[in-house]
């Protein structure tokens, strides 16, 4: 076994140091060089200008979330950055301008206790919905501080009342009912995994001590973390513990009768319960009731057969080399399949009204993205909108739209239109292949400027992640279409392995030992630009955030001479110590171990910290972090960065003091940051 404790001493390891005096003031030190020289471009003031009345719009489409008879909406703009938690009827939604309840001012409430909070969402409990934990981020950090809070008072129970709180954590929370909660959060020493998660689960009842909590369930150090689930669905009450043994694998148990039964699925099979039904989706082959199921099927069950013993299945969704599920939505009696096909959305749909399930497609916009959200709540069964969803489309040139629909028919009512962002007179989206190197064909789309030729000198932007099956889809871009395209930059979206785009075997055909096809595919594509002419190296820019940011730091290393713009987002680096650090040991079944001398092999041929080399002529690197990211630890960018500055290498390096792993806390943080980012690509890629 090879201990990464012996590898040689790492000079810049103090940087890891998040808050250290020292670390910070080279934080500082760096900005202000990044600041003063990107901030002086004639094209940053504008491009801020541009990027904050986005962000700020007061005609944004606002996305909700239904509790009961209201919609829920957080909304931001430049009166309040972090926002007014705030609630409408749907009947009010309906109107061109609604009449909004302020629930909750997250500005007010922050300025009150001198803290900067950021609203990390809500957990109600229905069916009133009145009692809601309020999560609570200090910066955008993915820790929160989770209190009770009243929406018909408008207030906070107070522990001294018997409110819930918990302090500063991630924490996984469930309503068993009005005065209990099952909960996983910091407890003390070894209550959390390795990765930085819960990982036991208490029963908390309403005034007793969170110490004083009875543990129900416990998983191991390893595992990524545990979690409960309670369903209240009339007649199919359950509560559920599940361990996610890594990012792919997980175990669950049900509790019956004050004990634990194990759900028989594999470890790699997804599963949920849909009242008396249950929905498996496989990661890989799965055999099973005499049949054979492919990686990527959508499976039904009857509940209470399947948890008998019995085996028999239905296949809903069946992939092939272009079509993947890409997820789907439950309406009352209704499964609404969203499905890529060749990387566009098409939706279709199961109804289970009559005796026998009927399948059928639903007719909707194509090629684009589309999304769509139940307004079904599983404990009103008489509820009138138990069988209406959500649906929002979108494309590279196609401002989003929002449409109430009525499952069973293609039946849809626009709800809004988003407002045009930026000109697309005499622009176009294709897409292309390119050809990896081991002969895989690799996808992507070009979303050309007006005007374009393909005369090799358009400044051009490359922008990919590939991991933990993520996939990539056509969406409309105020911000790239305003700071880029409608500046004359070429726009590309790679599919490259790693992504979900084609389903879990695409995904799993670059991980752990195959990661590397990721970077090939990604220096592909930029061949493929450049062959056809689209760009050149002189004009030709990467960028990627999180494991993007890992994406763009191992192609840049290995393929210098392809680009002259990295833009490496809140990125992984240093893939020999990425597992200590914050909640990097959740993602080794990505990536691999490193402290296994067979899996560091591998990692070590592209982890890009220990690949740069002084000497080498690379890009000029703008590394973009933030001090607040409680994911991808902000060492990885700021080791990089020094460790090039030290080689002799030109760089910019900008970290947020806040921002979380989103890289901002408000609008005007993200204006900022959006700013500096493309102000340096157009100084690195301009003609």
């Amino acid at each position: 076994m090879a201990d990464s404790a012996k590898a040689p001493a790492d000079p810049h390891q103090w940087l890891e140091e998040v808050q250290g005096e020292r670390a910070l003031g080279w934080v500082r030190e760096r900005n202000a060089v990044t600041t003063r020289q990107l901030q002086a471009r004639a094209d940053y003031a504008p491009i801020r200008a541009e990027m904050l009345e986005l962000l700020n719009a007061k005609d944004r489409i606002p996305n909700v979330m239904r509790l009961g008879p209201w919609l829920y909406n957080l909304w931001t703009d430049d009166k309040q950055p972090r926002g007014l938690w705030r609630r409408t009827t749907l009947a009010e939604y309906r109107k061109a301008e609604p009449q909004w309840e302020t629930v909750l001012d997250i500005d007010a409430l922050g300025k009150a206790e001198g803290e900067n909070w950021v609203f990390g969402g809500a957990q109600c409990l229905a069916p009133d919905y009145r009692r809601c934990l309020l999560m609570l981020s200090r910066g955008g950090a993915d820790a929160v501080v989770v209190r009770e809070f009243d929406t018909v008072a408008k207030r906070f129970v107070a522990p001294a009342d018997g409110g819930f709180f918990v302090p500063e954590a991630k924490t996984d929370l469930a309503w068993l009912n009005e005065n209990t909660l099952f909960i996983g959060s910091d407890f003390g020493p070894g209550s959390q995994t390795d990765s930085g998660y819960p990982r036991q689960i208490k029963r908390w009842h309403r005034g007793e001590k969170l110490a004083e909590a009875k543990i129900v369930f416990e998983g191991e150090a390893k595992d990524v973390s545990v979690s409960a689930q309670v369903d209240h669905t009339p007649g199919h009450e359950r509560i559920q513990f599940s361990r996610a043994l890594d990012f792919y694998n997980q175990v669950s148990f049900l509790l019956k009768d004050n004990k634990l039964q194990k759900l028989d699925v594999p470890t790699d099979v997804s599963a949920a319960f849909w009242g008396p039904r249950l929905l498996m989706s496989p990661r890989k082959p799965w055999t099973v009731g005499g049949r054979t199921f492919a990686a990527g099927s959508l499976l039904l069950a009857d509940s209470a057969a399947y948890l008998r013993g019995e085996r028999k299945l239905q296949a809903l969704f069946t992939p092939t080399a272009t079509r993947s599920l890409a997820g789907y939505t439950v309406t009352r009696q209704h499964l609404i399949l969203n499905i890529s096909d060749k990387v566009a959305s098409r939706l279709e749909e199961w109804s289970f009204a009559g005796k026998e399930p009927k399948h059928r497609e639903i007719k909707a916009p194509f090629p684009g993205t589309l999304s769509t959200v139940s307004l079904y709540d599983s404990e009103l069964p008489k509820d009138e909108l138990g069988d209406r969803y959500l649906v929002s489309y979108t494309d590279f040139l196609t401002p989003g739209n929002l449409s109430l629909a009525r499952a069973g028919s293609d039946e849809r009512e626009t709800l809004k239109t988003r407002t045009p962002r930026f000109k697309t007179e005499g622009m176009r989206a294709e897409q292309l292949e390119a050809v990896s190197k081991d002969g895989t064909k690799v996808p992507y789309f070009v979303v050309w400027p007006a005007n374009a030729k393909p005369d090799g000198k358009n400044p051009t932007l490359l922008y990919g992640y590939g991991g933990f099956e993520v996939s990539l889809q056509p969406s409309y871009s105020g911000g790239v279409g305003r700071a880029w395209s409608e500046r004359g930059g070429v726009y590309v979206l790679a599919n490259i392995r790693g992504g979900g785009e084609f389903g879990p075997s695409w995904h799993q055909a670059a991980t752990k030992a195959n990661k590397q096809r990721s970077y090939d595919d990604f220096a592909a594509v930029a061949e493929d630009l450049i062959k056809r002419k689209i760009t050149s190296p002189r004009h030709l820019g990467i960028m990627g955030g999180s494991n993007g940011g890992l994406l763009v730091g191992a192609t840049f290393v290995q393929r210098p001479e392809l680009f002259n713009a990295v833009v490496c987002q809140v990125p992984l680096l240093d893939m020999r110590r990425y597992h200590q650090l914050l909640a990097g040991a959740s993602w080794m079944a990505e990536y691999g171990n490193p402290d296994d001398a067979a899996e560091w092999e591998f990692i070590a041929k592209y982890s890009p910290y220990q690949n740069v080399k002084a000497g080498v002529k690379y890009p000029k690197v703008f590394f973009a972090t933030s001090t607040r990211d409680d994911r991808v630890h902000p060492g990885h960018a700021r080791k990089m960065a020094a460790l090039m500055l030290a080689q002799g290498h030109d760089l910019l390096y900008y970290e947020n003091i806040e921002g979380g792993h989103g890289g901002a806390a408000d609008n005007e943080q993200s204006a900022t940051l959006l700013a500096l980012e493309y102000s340096y690509l157009w100084q690195q890629l301009g003609r």
